[in-house]
């Protein structure tokens, strides 16, 4: 039986306890090795404390455990006998807001917490909207600290309805809200005896059990070429392959296909995956396409079934969140890398940045012009003029190959992660 893998990142404000839920999912799913809890439980008993602060299995930084908050993005790597996980435990703080686009990027699910005491307050909401943004297939509510408010249901109901509001208005299309006290252990892995009221999952049966992954007939091949394999050997005289991962979809021998942004059209002669041959292939294995006919391709290209290859572009509209500390300018020159193909490019225009407003007492996203740039955390929409044509999709159709880099090609610094609009 194929074990399959879920990432998932982990998402709040400040205080509302991420770090400890994941501590206790860690912990109590017997994923902590001995050596690291004997580490968690001296620094524990060196504060005074009796129990192991289960934080400290992921607030690894020296500035993390003296502040008591995250910082940087924490990755974590656990199994249990159901599936395989990769965690992305995010800050809650809004100057970190760029962190928790960086390990939601790649997640199928996020985690969103929330102090039962506090309810939804204003980073809640610009999770929730990170989320929805980056077009997270699966979003967890997570009602923490329960038990500092007597596992009241009523508390419970109350905060699930107002985030499910919110969250819904952004197009987050699936949510399930889980009561929980990560201190206590309440339905984080084995079920609360103090919420009998509650019948749905816990947090790790709910993390088992989440479909993972897209049906590969339901979106269009692509498969970026990496590297092109010649190994000119007595064997294998005239073997040419582009070997990469597949993006999306599935490739099938047989197939025509379209090599862009050149144009060139073969037919895809063979697939060869760990050196062997095979008739389909799907995403996100990595495997080498032959083509029927010796056209010229190159590391960058993208190879796509002709009836549903991209459009090109040369001009790219996009929101982007700002990551780096110097901001981007109207007229700044810089890089921008598409899976494996990196091109020059220049913005042309920032016309808006995204915020958060209050109208009538509810929180809203609106796009408020700025005065042609975006600094840390922030995020906005902007135009691109590159070099050469860009294969791009739009990023509502595929998260991998409709979004991108800006980077600063002085230095190589990672600039913006860009969401396009399409070809």
């Amino acid at each position: 039986m194929t074990i399959d893998t879920l990432r998932f990142a982990t998402a709040g404000s400040v205080d509302d306890g991420k770090s400890t839920l994941v501590g206790r999912l860690l912990y109590d799913s017997k994923s902590v090795l001995a050596d690291q809890l004997e580490a968690v439980e001296r620094a524990s008993l060196g504060r005074g404390q009796e129990a192991p602060d289960l934080a400290l299995l992921t607030d690894g930084l020296r500035a993390e455990r003296e502040q008591g908050i995250t910082i940087d993005v924490a990755y974590r790597y656990f199994a249990t006998p159901r599936r395989r996980f990769i965690l992305a435990d995010t800050p809650g703080h809004v100057q970190y807001t760029r962190n928790m686009v960086t390990g939601a990027s790649t997640a199928e699910l996020a985690v969103v917490l929330v102090d039962a005491r506090n309810g939804v307050v204003e980073q809640t909401r610009r999770h929730a909207a990170v989320a929805a943004l980056l077009r997270v297939p699966h979003v967890v509510l997570a009602v923490n600290k329960m038990d500092l408010v007597g596992y009241q249901e009523s508390v419970f109901d109350a905060i699930a309805e107002e985030f499910t509001a919110y969250a819904t208005a952004l197009g987050v299309g699936r949510i399930t809200a889980i009561p929980v006290s990560a201190l206590a252990g309440d339905n984080v892995v084995d079920p609360s005896r103090n919420m009998d009221w509650y019948g749905g999952p816990t947090v790790l049966e709910h993390l088992e059990t989440v479909p993972v992954g897209h049906r590969p007939d339901n979106e269009p091949a692509r498969i970026p070429v990496q590297y092109v394999i010649r190994p000119q050997t007595p064997e294998h005289p005239d073997y040419r392959g582009y070997a990469g991962q597949i993006a999306s979809g599935a490739l099938h021998v047989g197939e025509p296909v379209t090599v862009l942004p050149s144009g060139r059209t073969s037919t895809i002669e063979a697939i060869d995956r760990l050196g062997e041959p095979v008739r389909t292939a799907w995403a996100p294995q990595s495997v080498t396409v032959r083509l029927a006919d010796g056209i010229d391709v190159s590391r960058g290209d993208l190879i796509a079934p002709t009836a549903l290859a991209p459009a090109l572009t040369q001009d790219v509209e996009a929101t982007v969140c700002h990551v780096a500390d110097r901001p981007l300018t109207i007229g700044q020159r810089v890089l921008l890398k598409h899976t494996t193909r990196t091109v020059k490019a220049i913005v042309k225009d920032i016309p808006s940045r995204l915020s958060l407003t209050d109208a009538d007492g509810v929180l809203g996203l609106t796009h408020e012009p700025v005065p042609g740039e975006l600094t840390a955390n922030d995020i906005g929409r902007i135009t691109v003029r590159t070099a050469e044509p860009l294969a791009l999709d739009a990023y509502a159709d595929s998260r991998r190959t409709g979004s991108f880099l800006l980077i600063d090609p002085a230095d190589g610094t990672t600039l913006a992660a860009g969401m396009a609009d399409g070809g």
